[in-house]
């Protein structure tokens, strides 16, 4: 009887310890290399649908740098208990200039194809039509693929980098949408 007892609780205990070990990786997965996010809102159509999810790389930035057209995940400067989804547009030293809808990035025209409309500016935003936009050292540009529809950094200017969470790599769901997200501008302009 007694036997079967110190069983039971070995058993039990085998159980506990890999119940917290499973959970104690899925923490230190979740909080120091991915996360997992949904898209609500339409700032990022067409590339993404609100109600879409997608992992979140916390440690892209640590093997390479950031390029032109990474998809990246930050605090909102207005509320950092807000997370944004957005594409980083320009990089620090920048110079990005905003004519009659078209973007250029240090007087290099950007083709994005990826985009729904023409790109609109705020009135009372940070960016002004036909003025140049340095971005300060250490802040990345960034915009939403659905410019009419996007709080970006035309409105509220340049984002510090520390408040990137990381870059998104991978949708997961829908089903028929699932894979790897990659970067649509040429690499000679990233």
């Amino acid at each position: 009887m007694l036997k079967s007892l110190k069983a039971v609780i070995d058993f039990v205990m085998d159980i506990l310890e890999t119940v917290v070990f499973i959970g104690s990786m899925f923490i230190v997965v979740y909080l120091f290399i991915l996360t997992p996010n949904q898209i609500k809102g339409a700032s990022m159509e067409p590339t993404f649908q609100s109600g879409e999810y997608i992992l979140t790389s916390r440690i892209t930035y640590k093997f390479r740098k950031m390029v032109r057209g990474d998809v990246v995940v930050f605090k909102s400067p207005k509320n950092p208990d807000i997370e944004y989804i957005k594409r980083v547009i320009g990089l620090p030293g920048d110079i990005v200039t905003i004519t009659d809808g078209s973007v250029t990035v240090n007087n290099n025209l950007l083709e994005e194809k990826y985009i729904s409309a023409k790109t609109n500016l705020w009135e009372g935003g940070c960016i002004k039509d036909g003025i140049s936009y340095t971005i300060p050292f250490d802040e990345v540009f960034v915009m939403g693929d659905n410019r009419p529809r996007s709080s970006d950094s035309r409105e509220f200017c340049s984002v510090p980098v520390q408040s990137l969470i990381g870059q998104v790599f991978y949708r997961y769901f829908p089903a028929n949408k699932v894979g790897k997200i990659a970067n649509p501008l040429p690499r000679s302009i990233r």
